[in-house]
């Protein structure tokens, strides 16, 4: 409900003081914990110190942390966070006018920094954890490219060697991604690659591959390991990656608290977890906790279905199966997305946190083809003034939606949408869609199965 003495303008902004100081983990409200991460070898829970080997020792705290609701969120992060936050969220008038829909539509934009993405969220804690701990630098992949972007910056600013793995169809499609995380000074390479043992397999049993963050992941990982004084990072799944990102989800709530607005539905694109996970985490504490009430929408590719389509158990988080293991939708850690999906959204899992809020029916979730998803976002820029990145789109898609659902049941709801980032270095892609090249893709049954037969096989695992 909307407090009527007040009108809503176009952009809703908080300012410095209003910025939240802590981190909400929304695994501390959770009647059932996500499922450990367990060793591969033994099949027991991983302990911190066999996880400080592949991540800083704090990241490792925060991983592991299911129990505490805050956490202060370090000066010097905050001090970096004001470069950029808080970040606006906005109404789109101009989006419902086009619509001719009761329905009230709103984004939280978070698009405002290099990166293009809410990606530096993340990144800037994992860089100054590391950088805390003494470290060199730091490794990891990127697919679409706005996470090793980010990771640049940070490592950039507080002088950190940074080692990128890009998916491969994406360092030839987005050279100029590539190149701004050179210009910060990383070392961005395609994967799979040469100069891991993992890549060197997988390129010998798949010479055409087109790469996965499964695969990157996989030689990111090792060469954290093999390299004295570096670390892992990365920038979606993991448990510590929502909790950084919950910074979108409390300062979301904090603006439609401003203006006493009660969200009806909340919708974010889902490839790894890390904008979603975000974005929902405080609404989703109060459903949680009995407060209040919310519809929850995740939004994925209908190439990579994880949610839609994937087995809720455990499976490697890489495709080199050197990670952890992890209980989550997937697809099999050996899926590779089709080449001829655009952007992100690539993973073939989902986070743990996540897949069990949707396990438990916290959540819905929802499967779109890429030319609707175009659709969408063309129309989006045309009235709203922002070209979205094509992660960001799916949301979109799914929003506009909704939102002529309410035109034809004459319903007045509120949806709130995670507008994760700019597509500028996406044009590729735009370009494809405009000249009618861009084709849909849905894996048959066959294609899942072969990624299904990846999945490990013990005892209470069965798929």
């Amino acid at each position: 409900m909307t407090n009527q003495n007040k009108e809503i303008p176009y952009k809703i902004f908080l300012n410095e003081n209003e910025m939240p100081k802590q981190w909400y983990n929304v695994r501390a409200d959770m009647k059932t914990k996500p499922a450990p991460l367990l060793n591969p070898n033994t099949l027991k829970p991983m302990t911190a110190k066999e996880l400080s080997v592949v991540f800083c020792d704090e990241l490792v705290a925060q991983e592991l942390n299911n129990d505490t609701a805050y956490l202060d969120i370090p000066h010097e992060i905050l001090n970096f966070y004001k470069m950029y936050r808080p970040s606006p969220l906005v109404r789109a008038y101009c989006l419902e006018k086009k619509l001719d829909t009761p329905a009230k539509i709103y984004y939280k934009f978070e698009g405002n920094n290099t990166s293009g993405s809410h990606k530096l969220n993340s990144a800037i804690a994992q860089a100054y954890y590391a950088k805390n701990q003494g470290l060199k630098g730091v490794t990891t992949e990127t697919g679409a490219g706005q996470w090793g972007t980010a990771l640049s910056m940070a490592c950039a600013y507080l002088g950190l060697d940074c080692k990128v793995f890009m998916v491969k169809c994406s360092y030839e499609q987005k050279p100029f991604r590539r190149e701004v995380m050179r210009t910060y000074g990383a070392s961005v390479t395609p994967s799979p690659s040469n100069l891991t043992k993992i890549g060197q397999k997988i390129l010998s049993d798949h010479p055409d591959t087109t790469g996965s963050l499964g695969c990157a992941i996989s030689e990111a990982v090792e060469v954290a390991v093999g390299s004295e004084g570096y670390r892992y990072v990365l920038g979606s799944v993991l448990n510590q990656v929502l909790l950084h990102q919950s910074i979108i989800g409390l300062e979301t709530k904090a603006a439609l608290d401003k203006y006493n607005i009660q969200p009806d539905m909340i919708i974010g694109c889902a490839g790894g977890g890390s904008n979603l996970g975000g974005l929902i985490s405080p609404f989703m504490g109060e459903k949680l906790r009995g407060e209040k009430d919310y519809r929850f929408i995740a939004v994925e590719p209908a190439s990579c279905p994880s949610l839609t389509r994937g087995k809720f158990v455990y499976d490697f988080c890489d495709t080199g199966m050197v990670t952890p293991l992890a209980k989550m939708y997937t697809l099999g850690s050996n899926f590779i997305p089709s080449a001829n999906h655009a952007g992100g959204l690539r993973y073939h899992g989902m986070n743990s946190v996540l897949s069990q809020l949707y396990h438990d029916g916290y959540m819905e979730a929802k499967s779109v083809e890429q030319t609707s998803v175009f659709e969408a976002a063309e129309m989006f820029a045309k009235v709203e003034g922002i070209l979205p990145a094509p992660e960001s789109s799916h949301a979109i898609r799914v929003a506009i939606d909704e939102a002529l659902k309410c035109k034809e049941n004459g319903e007045e709801k509120t949806i709130v949408f995670g507008l994760t980032g700019t597509g500028y270095f996406d044009m590729f892609a735009y370009e494809r869609y405009n000249n009618g090249e861009m084709t849909d893709y849905i894996p048959t049954e066959a294609d899942l199965a072969v990624g299904f037969a990846g999945i490990p096989k013990f005892y209470g695992n069965e798929i």
